[in-house]
C-alpha cells in the first residue's frame, strides 16, 4: 500500500500584487509658431487644407499666432500629432509639438 501523505495547506503567507496604470497618456498638442515671413492669408488656407478647419475657425487660429506669438492648433495622439507637425513644416509654417501640460 502506498505511503499516504498529508494535504498541504496552501501557503497564506505569499502575496501576490498586480499592479494596475491607471495613468491616461495625456493629449500632445500642435503648436505653430508667428513667423515674419509668411502672409497670414496663406496661414488660414494651410489651416483649412490641413486640418479640414471652417474658414472662421482657421481664420481665429491665424490671429491667434499673429498676436500671440504661437497656438494650439490640434490636441491628440502623439503619432497624430507628429504627422500634422511635418505636414505643416513642409506647407513652410513653423510648428512643433509638446505633450499638454494639464
Amino acid at each position: 500500500m502506498p505511503s499516504l501523505k498529508p494535504l498541504r495547506a496552501p501557503d497564506l503567507t505569499t502575496t501576490t500584487t498586480t499592479s494596475t496604470i491607471d495613468e491616461v497618456e495625456r493629449p500632445w498638442n500642435v503648436v505653430v509658431w508667428n513667423d515674419p515671413v509668411t502672409p497670414m492669408q496663406v496661414v488660414v488656407v494651410v489651416f483649412k487644407k490641413i486640418f479640414g478647419y471652417a474658414d472662421n475657425k482657421a481664420t481665429a487660429l491665424m490671429l491667434t499666432v499673429h498676436h500671440e506669438g504661437r497656438a494650439i492648433v490640434w490636441s491628440g495622439a502623439a503619432d497624430k500629432a507628429q504627422s500634422y507637425c511635418v505636414k505643416l513644416q513642409v506647407a513652410g509654417l513653423m510648428a512643433t509639438i509638446e505633450q499638454d501640460a494639464s
